[in-house]
C-alpha cells in the first residue's frame, strides 16, 4: 500500500510503499498523535523506517489496499 506523507515546510511529499493494512497505519499515527512530542514512525516494504515528529507533519494519506488490474479485463 502506497502512503504519502506531507511534512511541513517541505515541498515534496514523501512517498513510503508499506505492507501495513489502512488499520495498522491508522494505529500507528493514533499512537504517534497521543504521546507528547510523538514521532510518527512506519515501516516501508523494505524494512527501513520513516520517522516524522508529529509537530512537523502536514498531513497522511493513505492508498488503495487493493492493486487494480491494467490493461483490458474484459472475458471473451
Amino acid at each position: 500500500m502506497e502512503i504519502k506523507i506531507g511534512v511541513r515546510s517541505v515541498h515534496r511529499e514523501l512517498v513510503v510503499e508499506t505492507d501495513l493494512t489502512a488499520e495498522q497505519v491508522e494505529d500507528e499515527l493514533g499512537k504517534a498523535l497521543a504521546a507528547d512530542r510523538g514521532i510518527f514512525s512506519i515501516a516501508d516494504s523494505n524494512g527501513r523506517r520513516v520517522l516524522v515528529p508529529i509537530a512537523a507533519l502536514g498531513f497522511v494519506e493513505i492508498g488503495e489496499q487493493e492493486t487494480r488490474p491494467v490493461g483490458f479485463g474484459g472475458t471473451l
